[in-house]
């Protein structure tokens, strides 16, 4: 598919808004080629299906996504638009990997500023061999790093964002979770709070799966997610226990020297404990490939990134009688408020303190 030059330069002036104006030339030209690229390979899902080379694995796969996207904009109240009605086969496993860095003694993950975007917890690149040289330099800064590959990420609505080969082979609920959760990141942004952003959208999520899997009313696949939540429940409760853990060290009066003999015994004992765990829940071997990498105060947060105020919108959902347009209208609300006074009142619904609802008005 040839690309009007003029579109290009239309994406490139769009995403000269978006990226920061500080951000040095190589990483903005990056971003745009990388974003350009994706747009390149896109092809109407329709096509895709039509064409009678197409993989019949690859056509019953994009047919789910054909349904969950109508599912979502029908049941789940989520934009209704060109996103993820197109599929791009990028050739590789990841679209994007994502720096994320922390500093030695701190469970603060460092933030990278953008306008229209403001500061998020990580830096995107489009290649790999570019994210791990440049968590390389925060290494030599004395940063502990993690860099993670992405499967999907989302322009917020100023692009449709097409499937992509990067997970397409998902199952039905992987496929249902990432769609609603990238749908959902339209509804709600906060600039400068990656932590509201993605925990709300784990809250779409995490109803929007719930819905589809009880539409069909199939016993097996309903215990199932609830299996598979449970144990998302587990890991990230023993995670941010030794996160915690961190933060208390890290604030001690200690020496530094002492803070990184006792850093690393905590490693050892998140290690121990795991194993302890999954010794018992024979399930929780799901998590062995995260365990596998090098523990640091990177990996460990960007855990809580996802779920950090998971209770507090779940709770506010409930309050609304899980009606997903009232609860969009009053996130919408909270999100408009100042960061300190949006946190309390997260706080009180986390807690199920109804007085919430006090503040907001």
């Amino acid at each position: 598919m040839q690309i009007p030059h003029s579109l290009k330069l239309a994406i490139a002036m769009s995403l000269t808004i978006w990226l920061s104006a500080c951000a040095n030339l190589p990483y903005y030209a990056q971003a745009v080629d990388g974003h350009f690229q994706v747009i390149h390979r896109a092809q109407p899902i329709s096509k895709v299906i039509a064409n009678p080379d197409t993989d019949p694995e690859l056509k019953h796969s994009l047919t789910k996504v054909v349904q969950l996207r109508e599912f979502a904009s029908r049941e789940l109240k989520l934009p209704d638009n060109l996103s993820y009605t197109s599929y791009a086969d990028l050739e590789r496993p990841f679209v994007v990997w994502n720096v994320f860095a922390a500093p030695e003694l701190s469970v603060k993950l460092k933030e990278w500023c953008f306008v229209q975007v403001g500061c998020v917890n990580y830096r995107g690149f489009f290649s790999q061999e570019s994210a791990e040289r440049y968590a390389a330099e925060l290494k030599r800064e004395g940063y502990d790093v993690h860099v993670g590959g992405i499967r999907a990420y989302s322009t917020l609505g100023w692009f449709s964002d097409p499937v992509l080969n990067t997970f397409i082979g998902y199952s039905e609920m992987d496929l249902a979770r990432l769609i609603f959760h990238e749908l959902a990141h339209q509804v709600m942004y906060v600039p400068d709070d990656t932590v509201f952003n993605e925990s709300f959208a784990t809250a779409v999520e995490h109803e929007g799966i719930k819905r589809w899997f009880s539409r069909a009313g199939n016993v097996s696949v309903q215990m199932a997610l609830t299996a598979r939540q449970e144990r998302e429940k587990l890991f990230t409760g023993l995670i941010l226990k030794y996160r915690k853990q961190l933060q208390e060290l890290f604030q001690s009066d200690l020496s530094d020297t002492e803070k990184r003999a006792r850093k690393a015994r905590i490693f050892d004992e998140l290690h121990k404990e795991f194993s302890l765990l999954k010794a018992e829940k024979n399930e929780l071997n799901s998590y062995d490939t995260w365990f596998a990498q090098p523990l640091n105060n990177a990996l460990l947060a960007t855990v809580s990134i996802y779920t950090q105020l998971l209770p507090a919108f779940q709770n506010i959902l409930q309050q609304q009688d899980q009606d997903l347009e009232r609860f969009f209208e009053t996130v919408t609300k909270i999100s408009k408020l100042p960061k300190e006074e949006r946190n309390l009142i997260l706080q009180k619904a986390a807690e199920g303190d109804r007085q919430w609802k006090i503040a907001e008005q």
